[in-house]
């Protein structure tokens, strides 16, 4: 394989990636726990962008359970994201691991 027909495709790969990085940042994944008590959606970005609490969760007598819920559905929602991420990514690369990538 020649160096230019290897450095066209390392272009075409950038490019795709600069546009699955903007797709992925529209793309959301939501994570719910305590039967739906808790909700929240995440980007592809890993940022947080909503936590919905449903007023019967809230009991002043036990907030740690309802920060325990938060957490928990914050980090569930971040995980998925970075499986989302993950799966897109390998798609694009074939399966190699780059690096710094994501």
């Amino acid at each position: 394989m020649g160096i230019n027909k290897m450095m066209k495709q390392v272009q075409e790969i950038q490019a795709k990636m600069v546009r699955l990085q903007e797709e992925l940042g529209e793309r959301t994944v939501e994570a719910t726990v305590g039967g739906g008590a808790v909700k929240v959606v995440a980007n592809g970005r890993q940022e947080v962008l909503s936590i919905e609490i449903l007023p019967e969760a809230i009991d002043p007598e036990d907030v740690e359970m309802l920060q325990d819920l938060v957490l928990t559905a914050v980090n569930e929602a971040l995980r998925q994201s970075r499986e989302m991420v993950a799966g897109e990514m390998s798609k694009l690369t074939g399966g190699l691991k780059i690096p710094g990538m994501f």
